[in-house]
């Protein structure tokens, strides 16, 4: 499992999307490019995923922006790295490209897919209220 430089800005833009809308007002791209130093079309990218998977809406024109379409208590981290395209898998080994003839007796396949299940587990149960409210992630 890789979070890629796409999974970690979507979580570090949705994160400072929360805080500077956090009445519900739209946030430009520009504002959370420069508050985040994330190149604005990269961003633009993701929240064009991120709408398309209803966590963000959006409005156009001067006073326009995103911001979120649902509570950040229903949000989870891994909704967001899905919408965002971020494949949440640990490569169970080397013959993951073509068909393995031993993968129904694999023991180390069992023990991959197993610590998948778990930290997609995990980041199912973390919501982004939950990180922003926690001590333990600042």
């Amino acid at each position: 499992m890789r979070i890629t430089t796409k999974g970690r800005y979507a979580l570090r833009a949705a994160l400072a999307l929360a805080e500077m809308g956090k009445n519900g007002e739209m946030v430009s791209i520009s504002s959370l490019a420069e508050a985040e130093d994330i190149p604005s079309v990269f961003l633009e990218q993701i929240f064009f995923k991120l709408k398309k998977a209803g966590i963000v809406r959006s409005v156009r024109g001067p006073n326009g922006g995103f911001a979120f379409d649902r509570p950040l208590d229903s949000l989870t981290v891994r909704e967001l790295f899905d919408a965002a395209g971020e494949e949440l898998t640990l490569k169970l080994c080397d013959r993951q490209e073509r068909a393995c003839d031993r993968m129904s007796e694999c023991i180390s396949h069992r023990v991959f897919a197993s610590v998948t299940d778990q930290i997609n587990k995990y980041l199912d149960s973390l919501t982004l209220k939950m990180v922003l409210e926690s001590k333990k992630f600042r």
